[in-house]
């Protein structure tokens, strides 16, 4: 029988802040860091830890972590840009830690930002259902008092009934940034393998921007699409995962 070594962990951001995070320890110098989608958290519904206990049985460690202001992390507004500093900084933790071949998986919004962080350090990504284009009216997801609240405070307050965090302060710019992804850009520079895991029942993020967005990655990147499935993988996270494990088993 195969045991899962888990610990809480938490380590520094650039900016002075706490994240934390679920370190899944083993004696290999492979590790696999997970980033949680927008308004989500480190278990994306239990996904993530799955996830991380499977990867762990086949001999790789995992880290999961907070973005700042999501989760059990220090408070903060949300944006890509510092979601991009604190996965440079989870990087960073995982190379301080001895750790040679680094693998990402990014559900969504994590996507976007895995993506961000693309150096030569990291040997391949996996991407759940990931944000690759840009979005044309990102406002239209929210209601009118928060809309109101964002014009004149600068930030929406977003409130949840699961988790450890039921409150999300969404800065301004978190929005101008989902107008502004520049897929090419993004994309283009990595060069190593990359997966795309999508849902053709997704209604949040279409599965048609991961089409598109495989003509500039890498030659030996795939796209897996599975039919019925939304932008959780609602009741598919068997084939998920096991797809997920059965790519980093190959190049990482």
């Amino acid at each position: 029988m195969l045991f899962v070594f888990m610990e809480k962990i938490n380590f520094k951001n650039s900016r002075g802040l706490t994240l934390v995070g679920d370190f899944y320890s083993v004696d290999s110098d492979s590790i696999v860091i997970m980033m949680h989608g927008f308004t989500g958290d480190r278990h994306e519904g239990g996904k993530f830890d799955r996830a991380a206990e499977e990867l762990n049985k086949k001999g790789y460690a995992v880290l999961n972590f907070d973005f700042s202001g999501a989760g059990e992390s220090d408070d903060d507004s949300l944006t890509v840009d510092k979601e991009v500093v604190d996965a440079n900084c989870a990087i960073q933790y995982a190379q301080n830690k001895g750790f040679a071949k680094i693998g990402l998986l990014g559900m969504s919004l994590g996507g976007l930002v895995a993506a961000k962080v693309y150096d030569n350090r990291i040997k391949t990504i996996v991407f759940w259902a990931p944000v690759t284009q840009p979005k044309e009216n990102p406002r239209a997801r929210y209601t009118a008092e928060q809309l109101q609240e964002l014009d004149e405070k600068g930030h929406i307050t977003y409130t949840k009934d699961k988790g450890f965090r039921k409150t999300i302060i969404i800065d301004k710019q978190m929005l101008e940034d989902r107008t502004t992804v520049d897929t090419e850009k993004i994309l283009s520079h990595i060069k190593c393998p990359v997966l795309i895991i999508h849902g053709d029942a997704d209604t949040r993020v279409p599965l048609e921007g991961s089409k598109k967005a495989m003509q500039y990655l890498p030659l030996e990147s795939r796209l897996v699409i599975i039919p019925g499935a939304n932008h959780t993988f609602e009741n598919h996270s068997g084939e998920l995962i096991s797809t997920t494990v059965d790519w980093f088993k190959k190049y990482l």
